[in-house]
């Protein structure tokens, strides 16, 4: 493949220009590849050995793009830490275009670090080698976990410096998505609505967000009658409230911690974005933050489920006024559309817990008024011993096929846990199911640590390859990768993890 080759379209800048400011990558000075994606490569329609050339590394860092590309640095606003600001957007970030896949799926090809835009807000716009390979390793491992996720197709260090607390190396990472719109994206448009009382770049937003998600969400929908918006806005509404239902619940039952759930962190596709002050618990704690800036503990593992349904709250107020002319009747379809997000992320947790303990559907109905309070009181367990989060739920499985002592071994007290087991153990749990579900390769914080510290310092990948590849099967037990499986040693102390800006 060669630059001319791949084609990038513009379809969110033609569906909403208002919304996209035309800009251009800048010039690495010593481009190189860091680490690339050879399988997403592959999947794209892109060809790995290509992209491995100068000129593939000038296509990756959007300096030599093909025929007819139209980058552009997104505007979007956004509530951070619950502060509404107007104007976000893409400070240190550019959409290259969308890319066609062989499939006939759509893809955005996005940077991040490749330089300050309109929107840098007086940030330097660029990104260091850590935080980039951060998002390689954890995006990867949340696609290998099945979890909605953007990902990363490649980093490129560009050998300019960036600065910090420290003067660290600079990187570019080439991120794919299913699109970048969030839902600061329609707050943006509802902000655009109430400055100019034009509502049609939001009725646009909404046109668009459904063309690339949802184009078969009501074919009834007729785009020309007069109830079209307010169908199609509440439509896409119901749409978000159920995919970020589902994917909350799947952070939850793997201990993964965003640690920065602002609205512009919120994506319409329902795929995670934005690995910032990102983690997995070690030790099981509803109340574990990990991000620098999160002071109130905001963001906190056990908050979650909450911040979201708030998030979704505010995408609904932005699309007030499509959803009815009376604003009180737009209110109530608002609420109504909300309302099924609780019950929603219930059922999906539900049947994810039921899967982790091993409780198939043959054993629904059977007992199974003793299900909740079974789970309920695993959780208080858990909480009160501070077991390791991933390994308790592997060991179980352990325990269901006759040796309880590796999972005894994990809290200082297994009084309790004896005596949950016996419970639990009378419901005939499915131990292989269960590894399925359960994983037992992570991206360990002490680990993730451990690798980027060696490529920041050293330029030494070795060690984020063995993680990589750890972590892309994350259920399998392999030989030699016995590390990868195992808790954080004491000396690992608290973590605390930066945005990397």
């Amino acid at each position: 493949m060669g630059p001319t080759t791949a084609t990038l379209t513009h379809r969110f800048a033609d569906a909403v220009p208002e919304m996209a400011v035309a800009w251009r990558a800048d010039e690495p000075p010593a481009p190189a590849l860091l680490v690339l994606n050879d399988a997403l490569a592959t999947e794209l329609g892109l060809d790995p050995a290509f992209l491995r050339t100068p000129e593939g590394l000038a296509f990756l860092t959007g300096t030599a793009l093909p025929d007819g590309a139209q980058p552009v640095a997104q505007a979007y606003a956004g509530h951070q830490f619950g502060g509404y600001n107007p104007r976000l957007g893409d400070g240190r970030a550019l959409l290259l275009g969308e890319l066609t896949a062989p499939d006939g799926t759509i893809h955005d090809l996005h940077l991040k670090g490749s330089g300050p835009t309109p929107f840098a807000r007086g940030g330097d716009g660029y990104a260091a080698v850590g935080p980039m390979l951060r998002e390689y390793v954890v995006s990867e491992a949340m696609h290998a976990l099945g979890i909605p996720t953007t990902r990363a197709l490649a980093v490129v260090a560009t050998g300019r410096d960036v600065v910090r607390e420290q003067i660290l190396p600079g990187a570019v990472l080439v991120r794919t998505a299913s699109s970048h719109l969030r839902v600061g994206s329609v707050v943006f448009a509802n902000a655009h609505a109430h400055a100019t009382g034009d509502r049609a770049l939001l009725e646009r937003l909404v046109d668009h967000a459904i063309a690339r998600h949802d184009p078969g969400i009501d074919p009834g929908i007729d785009p020309g009658a007069s109830a079209a918006p307010a169908a199609r806005a509440r439509a896409l509404l119901d749409a978000v409230v159920a995919r970020q239902a589902d994917l909350i619940a799947r952070w939850m039952l793997v201990g993964f911690v965003h640690g920065v759930m602002n609205t512009d962190n919120m994506t319409l596709s329902g795929e995670t974005i934005d690995y910032g002050p990102c983690a997995f618990l070690d030790a099981f704690d509803p109340g574990a933050v990990y991000s620098s800036i999160d002071r109130q503990g905001r963001y906190a593992y056990g908050n979650q489920p909450g911040l979201g349904e708030w998030n979704l709250a505010r995408l609904a107020e932005a699309l007030l006024p499509l959803l009815g002319d009376d604003t009180d009747a737009a209110i109530s379809v608002a609420q109504d559309a909300l309302d099924a997000y609780r019950p929603a992320y219930n059922a999906a947790w539900s049947a994810g817990i039921r899967a982790k303990l091993g409780l198939s559907a043959a054993h629904e109905g059977r007992d199974e008024d003793a299900v909740p309070a079974l789970v309920s009181d695993l959780f208080d367990l858990l909480a009160v011993s501070r077991a390791d989060a991933t390994l308790f739920f592997r060991h179980l499985a352990t325990a269901a096929r006759g040796d309880a002592a590796p999972l005894r071994a994990l809290v200082a007290d297994p009084g309790p846990v004896d005596l949950w087991l016996a419970r639990w153990l009378a419901f005939t749990p499915d131990p292989d199911a269960m590894d399925r579900v359960n994983p037992l390769c992570i991206p360990r914080n002490h680990l993730v640590e451990e690798a980027l510290a060696a490529a920041s310092d050293t330029g030494d990948l070795t060690l984020l390859h063995r993680l990589t590849d750890a972590v892309r099967s994350p259920f399998t037990a392999r030989p030699g990768l016995e590390r990868y499986a195992e808790p954080a040693p004491d000396a690992f102390g608290p973590y605390v993890t930066y945005c990397g800006t």
